[in-house]
């Protein structure tokens, strides 16, 4: 094993990419899994980069993802970027944002997904997407939202099924239900869950890595019921009644952030 890659004899279908770039929000920025030398955020896209890049130093990797960005302004922002860029996968990941928003339209929304993933894999890159797991039980108006997550899962496998992309069912993926796969806030992805995550990406696409990425954590103790809710204020005052005042101000956690790999380039280069 090496850099989480185990070696299967399956060195032929690594060669199909010699380049990956991400696109989409702070799923894919890797919001909460900060890098080992404290420099920004690591994630599920990065460690899927570095299986492929094994043993190939002219692979290049570009991730084109920066947090709190909704739908509109990945698809008009960065996948022009990546498509002129010619990579031969790309993966795609967007439309979280706006199913947090009141005014969330789901027919609308769909549709550019659809024309979106149609021009992506028009490239002849392969396309890697992703069906949301399931996080309503643990957030606030998630009985709003788990309808929403439903209807946009369909249309994301649909879509997916249409067009001949790799879709990465998260939403199946129980495990997902541990507390301990997401960050503090209970919105990102903790390392766990993002290591999780680039599992089911190479597994999806015929690349072992290292089987401890799929490892389940124990479950935290369970709390008291005086615990919890400690636990609860504490949480909806530390981050969710930040995010409600970014909605109220019209401003977002990405304002000031800029994509963290934002052209093709080998891993070495950071």
């Amino acid at each position: 094993m090496r850099n989480g890659v185990l070696s299967t004899g399956r060195s032929t279908t690594l060669e199909r990419w010699g380049s990956f770039v991400a696109v989409g929000d702070s799923f894919t920025e890797g919001l909460d899994d900060p890098r080992p030398d404290g420099k920004g955020y690591r994630g599920w896209a990065d460690l899927v980069a570095g299986v492929l890049a094994v043993g190939r130093p002219e692979f290049r990797y570009a991730n084109l993802a920066v947090r709190g960005r909704l739908f509109d302004n990945i698809a008009a922002e960065q996948v022009p970027l990546a498509v002129a860029m010619k990579p031969d996968l790309i993966s795609f990941a967007g439309g979280g944002n706006d199913a947090l928003r009141r005014n969330w339209e789901h027919e609308g929304i769909v549709a550019r997904f659809d024309r979106t993933i149609e021009r992506l894999c028009a490239t002849g890159a392969d396309v890697v997407m992703f069906r949301w797991a399931d996080m309503t039980g643990r957030m606030p108006g998630g009985k709003m939202l788990r309808p929403r997550v439903d209807l946009f899962n369909n249309a994301i496998e649909a879509v997916g099924d249409k067009y001949g992309a790799h879709v990465v069912s998260l939403w199946d993926d129980t495990e997902f239900a541990n507390p301990r796969l997401w960050g503090i806030d209970r919105l990102h992805l903790s390392p766990a869950g993002h290591r999780r995550v680039a599992a089911h990406v190479l597994s999806k696409l015929d690349v072992a890595c290292d089987p401890d990425w799929l490892a389940a954590p124990l479950p935290p103790e369970e709390l008291s019921w005086m615990s919890r809710k400690a636990a609860d204020a504490k949480w909806a005052t530390q981050h969710l009644a930040p995010w409600v005042k970014r909605r109220l101000t019209g401003k977002s956690s990405g304002d000031m952030v800029t994509a963290k790999r934002p052209e093709l380039a080998p891993l070495s280069e950071a």
